[in-house]
């Protein structure tokens, strides 16, 4: 991990109180921003956003971040090499590219019953299984908010792949958040357990219980998106700067004045639909499921079936 130590322009006591405060590495510096920093150390925001830009032009200079100004086509190599992760369903990996990707924030969203919980369950084993492809391979985080994660689930998943599920059980750390300060608490100190333990999968299941409960009428939503701006721009730049996937779930609500059309719309507004990479709007079929590729800077917008079965998430039979 790359400690303070190697920034040269700050002192033992900046050092020591950046160091209380939480702040363990250059990644936590470029994760957190300078306005964090300056909140939560009392450290002018000038120096503040002077540690954090030489800690990025570090990070630049070992290829952890690009550089200000780079041509389109060292974009598109490293594009070409980005890992992903399988879901566990084939025709749901093929509406993704190739199956959920590293340095990018992939949205699930839908009624209840059609199956995101189930799809983060079996992310969570097959982020570990992918060692046998000669894929991305890693633990995953998984931070439960609504209290839907369950061991037993991970255990029947790992059975029916014919994995040992006492290791997969394991290799997930979960983080259970009781409100929306926790959740910011734990999403804060997710860098440093990310760098612990090995973690390529972050899992937020789901993203807006918290705030939609907490901050209620229109006299409070403001201060709830400004809240969720920073949660998910947090979430963003872990992402990016730790190489991992990232894999959040949405609630949805009925739009009234939807006269045509689907009137179910993701809760979040705006903030939600301008952070997110990848959006997959998820609606029950009778026994099967459909994933619409809703938003994404380059997939097509289509339709997949995919089934909820023994091993998680699969394909339907033909």
């Amino acid at each position: 991990m790359l400690d303070l130590n190697v920034l040269e322009d700050i002192g033992p006591a900046t050092r020591i109180c950046l160091q209380k405060a939480g702040f363990r590495s250059l990644k936590d510096l470029v994760i957190r921003g300078a306005t964090d920093i300056a909140s939560a150390t009392g450290i002018s925001i000038e120096k503040c956003a002077t540690m954090c830009n030489n800690a990025r032009m570090i990070l630049e200079d070992l290829g952890i971040y690009d550089k200000p100004f780079v041509q389109a086509t060292v974009i598109y190599e490293r594009r070409k090499s980005e890992s992903r992760i399988s879901s566990g369903s084939k025709n749901l990996d093929n509406l993704l590219g190739g199956g959920i990707e590293t340095r990018s924030i992939t949205e699930l969203y839908g009624e209840f019953g059609s199956g995101k919980t189930q799809i983060c369950h079996t992310l969570c084993v097959t982020v570990q299984k992918n060692a046998q492809l000669s894929r991305l391979t890693g633990n995953a985080l998984y931070i439960d908010t609504e209290n839907t994660f369950r061991p037993e689930r991970i255990v029947s998943i790992a059975n029916a792949r014919n994995l040992n599920p006492e290791p997969i059980l394991e290799n997930i750390i979960v983080a259970k958040a009781y409100n929306s300060s926790h959740q910011e608490v734990i999403i804060e100190e997710a860098a440093n357990v990310i760098q612990l333990h090995g973690i390529r999968l972050l899992v937020v299941d789901s993203a807006v219980s918290h705030y939609r409960a907490e901050f209620l009428g229109r006299a409070l939503l403001s201060e709830r998106q400004q809240k969720m701006n920073r949660f998910l721009h947090i979430l963003l730049r872990i992402a990016e700067t730790c190489s991992v996937a990232v894999v959040i779930t949405n609630q949805i609500q009925s739009s009234p004045d939807s006269l045509f059309g689907d009137p179910f719309r993701p809760t979040g507004g705006n903030i939600m639909g301008h952070t997110t990479t990848y959006r997959i709007y998820l609606k029950k079929a009778g026994k099967n499921r459909i994933a619409r590729m809703a938003d994404s800077p380059y997939h097509a917008e289509r339709e997949i079936l995919f089934t909820l079965n023994e091993e998680g998430i699969g394909d339907p039979l033909q």
